[in-house]
């Protein structure tokens, strides 16, 4: 390998480095990845982690924001084996009553699941609904440049930087609104009262009404494998089992990239960089973990409310009052009993994820960073809660605590699978305060994570911007 002597070098094959590595390729670079697992992915894979059979995502399943990308829109992944399930709802959100409320692509048909608060979540989400393409470039795009629509960023800033909780109760006079409204924005990993978490729900819920909440077929390593596919048809290479310890075990090139959090990019490159920016590196904040359970059930989970069948995405935690208390606690440092808990069934629209007649299922919820906890008991009681008689459908489960998370991902520092805290404070400045964050102290190396902007989720974006930059400061 060292003989060899590339354009740039790729280390981690998450969705940001296959992004950063197809934008170069595709313009005719040659480009090298580099992943320290047997299997491209990053948060994007699959593997039978229960019984054979039962195929199962480890991290990110539900994906909504690949869909919305500005750029992953502009790949042929179809033709290289990526197939898209929508199920029939995108979300739902069950109460303690035996009924629930339920997402759908109709603002109309959302309405009727929310009572008294269904023109108030029309009116609230039809604002966004209707520019929601604007709004995605624009929170999509490259800091710090400015917005191509400002206007219309300007008018859902004003909206998404206020805290979660005080949307939900200025627009919601029921407890259905506000409930289905917390449960998206706890998406943020945040404190429901800290500023811009209005922000999660807002882009969740214009995302749900917009484009969907879809999976790909058969587990989201097939979207890995589909990006990795198109990159070796550009006449990219990849070389999985190689962890990088050291820049001096890099082949000769212009440029690196690292897919990597903070953490590992240190441990990489260390005392390479300026004291300075090494400091700032070293004091990127983190959010909470999580610790999460996967499932081989003997069946379809038999929810109290019917309709809760109907999506692929259940939020479990009941009452707004519930869901903020919950993720208090966890800022608290403390481990809930009744956890705000996400979940996803993604069996029921996808037969490929188990044997004939079985079925799937997968479920996380916030814990302090670097937790070591086993909380799946707490996790499976919510489930029962809303699924009386859950329990008994379980032939087998994998439970990895915050801290085996971060063992199976190191991306995933105290098993926080944002890659770090993505508040005001740390939104644009992701990993340090830089005018091209993409860039570091050294010519011709890169962070292209989710550590940088936009942040997280399955995208592309930090990707493809630091590919840009990278061309645009070498090779023009």
């Amino acid at each position: 390998m060292s003989g060899n002597h590339y354009d740039a070098v790729v280390v981690g094959s998450g969705p940001n480095g296959l992004a950063a590595a197809i934008t170069f390729a595709r313009q005719g670079f040659s480009i090298l990845v580099l992943e320290g697992s047997d299997t491209v992915g990053g948060g994007i894979r699959s593997a039978e982690l229960t019984l054979p059979g039962f195929v199962h995502d480890p991290c990110a399943a539900i994906l909504p924001l690949t869909i919305a990308s500005p750029f992953f829109n502009t790949l042929p992944l179809d033709e290289h084996g990526l197939e898209w399930v929508y199920p029939t709802a995108e979300l739902a959100h069950p109460l303690d009553d035996g009924s629930a409320m339920v997402v759908t692509r109709s603002l109309e048909a959302t309405g009727e699941s929310l009572g008294e608060d269904a023109g108030a979540y029309g009116t609230l989400m039809s604002s966004v609904v209707d520019e929601w393409e604007d709004i995605i470039e624009d929170l999509l795009g490259p800091a710090p440049l400015p917005p191509k629509h400002p206007l219309t960023l300007t008018g859902f800033g004003l909206l998404a930087i206020q805290p979660a909780a005080r949307i939900a109760k200025r627009y919601f006079k029921g407890t259905r609104g506000r409930a289905l409204f917390a449960g998206m924005a706890a998406h943020s990993m945040m404190k429901l009262e800290s500023m811009a978490t209005g922000a999660f729900g807002l882009m969740l819920g214009m995302l749900a009404h917009a484009v969907g909440w879809p999976m790909a077929r058969g587990g989201s390593q097939q979207l890995a494998n589909a990006l990795a596919s198109y990159l070796e048809a550009l006449g990219g290479e990849i070389t999985t089992g190689r962890m990088v310890a050291s820049m001096d075990e890099l082949p000769p090139a212009k440029a690196v990239l690292f897919d990597l959090a903070p953490k590992g990019v240190l441990e990489i490159v260390g005392e390479r960089f300026p004291k300075r920016y090494r400091r700032q590196l070293e004091n990127y904040r983190y959010g909470p973990g999580v610790c999460k359970v996967d499932w081989a059930l003997d069946g379809p989970i038999l929810w109290k409310a019917p309709e809760v069948a109907s999506a692929a995405t259940v939020h479990l935690g009941g009452t707004l009052e519930e869901i903020a208390a919950s993720e208090r606690g966890v800022w608290r440092g403390e481990h809930q009993e009744k956890p705000y808990v996400l979940l996803a069934q993604q069996s029921l629209f996808d037969p490929s994820r188990a044997p004939s007649g079985k079925h799937t299922a997968w479920a996380y919820c916030h814990v302090p960073n670097g937790s070591q906890r086993d909380v799946s008991a707490q996790i499976e009681a919510q489930v029962e809660r809303f699924a009386p008689g859950f329990r008994d459908l379980i032939l087998a489960r994998n439970v990895r605590t915050a801290a085996q998370m971060e063992q199976y991902n190191p991306n995933y520092v105290g098993g926080d699978i944002n890659t770090g805290v993505q508040d005001l404070r740390q939104l644009f400045t992701r990993p340090a305060p830089r005018i091209n964050p993409y860039s570091t102290p050294i010519k011709g190396v890169y962070l292209c994570s989710s550590s940088t902007p936009p942040g997280g989720g399955v995208h592309g974006m930090c990707g493809y911007y630091a590919a840009k930059s990278a061309i645009k400061d070498l090779f023009r």
